[in-house]
């Protein structure tokens, strides 16, 4: 029996064997058809998806960064321009002790306080994996004593790098504007106009000025090299390259030597200067004072600079040629004359007597005029010369704020002239539909009456007066101003020129322009409010001086510069073309706090007149007691 048992067991045992076996191997089989399935679909069905990245992880595409474009005066002087040099980088990520690191650094090369201010500024900006600067304009002695110590520093390299000179640095900063490191706006605006792409590799943009207005051609195109690398990701050989296209070269209608004696003829005075060329719209000289030095905002500005400058009482960051907005003062007397004839509201021959003062009817409020006692008979064309305010108070009033706004506006008042820079402003030209909709108030008649003199609501910028007076002195014809007068193709070196079409004729009466301007060119003759500025020039000069009052003066009280404050004192303005029969240039001067324009604005007009017309710098001009008696 125990033998029979036995048998059966061992039988069964056989059974179970093989059933394993059985079901392992059809487990193997089944693996091995997932694997061979497997293998088929990565071999043949994702092929050509798996050689990319094969190819990707052998190949590397590096980007080449295009040199930027230069910029140059109508001369052919460079206002922009490259170099090359080494900065020292950090990639924070790769260092234990970023504080540690760079301090040792500073025993190889000098590391300022400036240095570490700017690099923290840039690392609360940037990525921990960005390389970022810490150091730059590197002599060669310290990238000799770096390169012999680099072991040390993982984290740290050399790079060579094109930097940007801008030579004429505070001369032409409003100008010019700079280039910048690239940060996310900037980032996302390359994104969403499909840009991006061409800036790979590229840490910097324009930032404001013509370097931003002309940040498309003056970036150029980038390009790229195939390298092919080893597992370590060392290169082994270049594949093939793809050469950047630099940047186009912008030709300026400016004329570099006119800007900085423009500039220096403002000595410690501060303020902005616009010249046109009235017959192409051409801008020749474009000057707010004070500038700065663009450098600093290149790799981030350091934050003890940006301080100073920010909070700086002279505002050095302002564009006052573009954005400063002023009352215009006497400057608007020439263009509400030409309103008056245009409407027919005063003729003329027609005169008024000048007490000194002028009464609003119906109210009894008087408004002086600046010279006490007044100026006897007036007719229009003396008003100009003398700069009659009681005349104007009275053509004001009469005329009356809604015509006042309907000339004024054909001359660009109150709007942006269209120059090819970035962040202009209006202005401001009042109308009763203005008022109302600021104030909730309605026109009042005293109104009027200050606007007729470029005082109450009137704010113009440099800009603005310039392009009226370019029109003006171009018999009704304006053109758009620009500053870019040909862009050069950096691919063929052809040239395109920039020019554009004039703006529609304006068809005033070419007897009431030749009444103004020979009542402009009176004004630089002796018995007008600018004939020192003009004296002994071998050309006529057309112009209007205006003063824009600062702070209120109570009624009756007389103006006195030397109980004022600097900055309470009014601003001098000056308007100008010449030669007044038939001009090349158009002007506005505005020298802030200066006073009277024909003591502060005009001599600094004379200078550039003198350089633009003769070729050469006039003699200093002296500043007496005769150029301060002057008024607007």
């Amino acid at each position: 029996m125990n033998k029979s048992v036995e048998l059966k067991n061992h039988q069964r045992e056989i059974f179970y064997f093989r059933l394993r076996l059985a079901i392992s191997i059809g487990f193997v089989l089944v693996l091995l058809a997932i694997l061979l399935t497997r293998f088929l679909y990565l071999q043949v069905a994702r092929h050509d998806y798996y050689q990319t990245l094969a190819e990707s992880n052998r190949i590397s595409v590096v980007p080449i960064v295009p040199n930027r474009g230069l910029i140059l005066d109508r001369n052919g002087v460079v206002m922009a321009h490259n170099y090359s040099g080494y900065t020292l980088e950090i990639t924070p990520n790769k260092t234990k002790d970023l504080e540690a690191t760079i301090n040792d650094l500073a025993t190889l090369v000098e590391i300022t306080t400036k240095d570490r201010k700017r690099f923290k500024k840039l690392l609360a900006e940037s990525h921990n994996f960005e390389t970022l600067m810490i150091r730059n304009r590197l002599t060669d002695e310290e990238v000799a004593r770096f390169a012999a110590q680099q072991y040390r520093f993982p984290a740290v390299e050399i790079k060579a790098r094109l930097f940007r000179d801008y030579p004429y640095a505070d001369q032409t900063s409003h100008l010019i504007g700079y280039i910048g490191r690239i940060n996310q706006t900037d980032v996302e605006q390359l994104e969403e106009n499909d840009l991006a792409a061409n800036y790979r590799g590229s840490d910097y943009i324009g930032k404001v000025g013509l370097e931003q207005s002309y940040e498309s051609e003056l970036h150029g195109t980038t390009g790229m090299e195939q390298v092919e690398v080893d597992s370590g990701g060392r290169a082994i050989r270049m594949l093939s390259r793809t050469p950047p296209s630099s940047g186009n070269t912008l030709v300026l209608s400016i004329d570099a030597k006119l800007q900085k004696i423009a500039v220096e003829a403002f000595g410690n005075y501060r303020g902005a200067l616009v010249a046109i060329d009235p017959n192409n719209g051409e801008v020749l000289a474009f000057v707010s004072k004070p500038g700065y030095d663009p450098s600093l905002f290149i790799d981030g500005i350091d934050p003890q600079s940006w301080d100073e400058l920010n909070n700086s009482p002279d505002v050095p960051l302002n564009n006052r040629a573009l954005r400063g907005q002023y009352p215009p003062g006497s400057t608007i007397k020439p263009f509400m004359a030409l309103a008056g004839l245009y409407y027919n509201t005063r003729s003329p021959s027609r005169t008024i007597s000048d007490p000194g003062y002028f009464t609003l009817p119906g109210s009894g409020h008087q408004y002086r005029d600046w010279k006490q006692g007044g100026h006897g008979s007036v007719d229009m064309f003396k008003s100009i010369v003398i700069s009659c305010d009681t005349y104007y108070y009275g053509l004001a009033t009469e005329m009356g704020i809604d015509n006042i706004f309907n000339f004024l506006s054909r001359f660009n008042f109150g709007k942006k002239t269209g120059i090819d820079l970035e962040g202009e402003t209006s202005g401001l030209l009042p109308s009763q539909e203005w008022k109302m909709k600021r104030y909730k108030d309605k026109w009042y008649a005293g109104d009027t009456v200050s606007v007729g003199i470029g005082q109450g609501y009137n704010l113009v910028t440099p800009m603005q007066l310039a392009y009226a007076v370019a029109t003006l002195a171009n018999n009704g014809v304006g053109y758009k101003p620009h500053l870019v007068k040909e862009i050069r193709s950096a691919r063929s070196n052809e040239s395109r020129m920039i020019t554009t079409q004039p703006e529609p004729d304006l068809k005033i009466d070419p007897a009431h322009l030749d009444l103004v301007k020979r009542a402009m060119a009176a004004v630089t003759q002796p018995g007008g409010t600018a004939a020192q500025a003009a004296a002994g020039a071998p050309y006529h000069i057309a112009g209007k001086t205006g003063t824009a009052q600062v702070v209120g003066m109570k009624q009756g009280e007389k103006y006195d510069a030397s109980k004022l404050d600097e900055r309470h004192r009014d601003h001098a303005w000056f308007i100008a073309f010449a030669p007044a029969e038939q001009p090349k240039i158009a002007l506005v001067v505005l020298a802030e706090n200066g006073g009277h324009g024909g003591g502060t604005a005009a001599p600094i007009a004379r200078k550039v007149f003198d350089y633009y017309l003769l070729g050469k710098e006039p003699k200093p001009l002296a500043d007496d007691a005769a150029q301060e008696a002057e008024h607007d």
